[in-house]
C-alpha cells in the first residue's frame, strides 16, 4: 500500500486578496464565507482536500493589517499562527496592488523558515506586461521563484497551483476522513453563513461592530433542524438598520442564511435570529471565545 502524505498549507495576504475565494475553488464548494467587504474572515477556517494519496489542509486566515482595535490584533494574531503551523505558506496577492504594500507579508513568511510560493490572484483584471514585471519584481526582491497567476474567482491557473501544493507536502498519516471539509462545527459554519448575509446587506461601520453567535440547535424531528442564533451589535441605534424597515432586511438575512445551511446539511432548516445590543461585546472574553479567536 503506497504511502500517505498530509500537510498544512497556510493562505495569508492582505485583507480581500482572494483566500477564501481560492480556497473554496480548490475545495469545490464553500467552506469559508466572502463578501467584497475587507476583514470578513476573522476566524481560521481550515479546509480539507484529499486527492488519492495526498490530504492538504488549508488555513485560510484573517487579512493581514495593521491592527488598531483588540479585535484587530485577535485576526492578525491567527494569521501569524497559522503561518508557524504550516508546512507551506503561499502568500496571496491581489495583482492589481503595489507590491510594497506587501513587504510585512515577505517578511512573516520568509521569518518562519517555511517554504513559500506566491499566488498573483486577480490576474483577470490586470495587464500582462504588469504581471511579469510584478512576477520579476518578487523574484529579484524576495528571491522567490515559486509564482503562480491565477483568477480564484474563476478558476484559471488554480490546477497549477494545486499540483504543486501537493508536491510540496510531506508523508504522514492523514488527519482527516476522505471525505471531511473543515473541521468547523456545523454550528460555527452557519454563523458564519449568516454573518456574510449581514456583511453583504449592511454598509459602512456597521458589520465591523457585529458577530453572530449560535444559542440552539434543535433535531427533534428527522431531516429538520431549528437554528437558533443572536445577532450581537454595539449601538442601541444600529438595531433599526439591522432590523430594516418593517424587519425586511433582518428576513432577507435570515432566509439567505437559511438557504445556505440548508444547502450545507441537505435537511429543511428553520433559522431564528435576535438582534441584542452589547455595547462593550468587544472587550469580553466569551464573545472571541465563540468567533475561534484568542482574547
Amino acid at each position: 500500500m503506497a504511502a500517505t502524505s498530509f500537510g498544512y498549507v497556510a493562505l495569508i495576504g492582505l485583507p480581500n486578496a482572494g483566500k477564501s475565494t481560492l480556497m473554496n475553488t480548490i475545495l469545490g464548494t464553500k467552506v469559508s464565507i466572502v463578501t467584497p467587504k475587507v476583514q470578513t474572515t476573522r476566524r481560521r477556517v481550515l479546509g480539507v482536500f484529499t486527492q488519492e494519496k495526498t490530504q492538504v489542509a488549508f488555513l485560510d486566515t484573517p487579512g493581514v493589517f495593521t491592527p488598531k482595535t483588540r479585535l484587530d490584533h485577535a485576526m492578525v494574531k491567527v494569521a501569524l499562527h497559522a503561518v508557524q503551523e504550516a508546512d507551506l505558506v503561499c502568500i496571496i496577492i491581489d495583482a492589481c496592488k503595489k507590491l510594497a504594500d506587501h513587504s510585512h507579508l515577505f517578511t512573516v513568511a520568509k521569518q518562519s523558515g517555511r517554504p513559500i510560493c506566491v499566488v498573483l490572484n486577480k490576474v483577470d483584471k490586470t495587464d500582462k506586461e504588469k504581471l511579469l514585471f510584478l512576477a520579476q519584481d518578487i523574484s529579484k526582491t524576495y528571491e522567490l521563484n515559486d509564482i503562480f497567476m491565477i483568477s480564484a474567482l474563476k478558476a484559471k491557473g488554480t490546477d497549477d497551483l494545486v499540483r504543486f501544493i501537493v508536491g510540496k507536502i510531506p508523508s504522514g498519516p492523514w488527519l482527516f476522513e476522505e471525505d471531511d471539509l473543515t473541521d468547523l462545527p456545523l454550528h460555527a459554519m452557519a454563523t458564519e453563513f449568516t454573518r456574510e448575509k449581514l456583511f453583504s446587506f449592511l454598509h459602512q461601520e456597521i458589520p465591523y461592530g457585529l458577530m453572530v453567535q449560535h444559542e440552539l440547535w434543535k433535531e427533534d424531528v428527522p431531516g429538520k433542524v431549528e437554528i437558533y442564533q443572536r445577532i450581537v451589535i454595539e449601538k442601541e441605534n444600529h438595531k433599526g438598520i439591522v432590523l430594516g424597515h418593517n424587519g425586511e432586511l433582518i428576513k432577507k438575512v435570515r432566509l439567505a442564511s437559511q438557504k445556505d445551511i440548508r444547502q450545507l446539511l441537505q435537511k429543511k432548516v428553520k433559522l431564528f435570529l435576535q438582534v441584542v445590543v452589547k455595547e462593550d461585546w468587544k472587550n469580553k472574553s466569551q464573545y472571541y471565545q465563540d468567533q475561534g479567536l484568542e482574547f
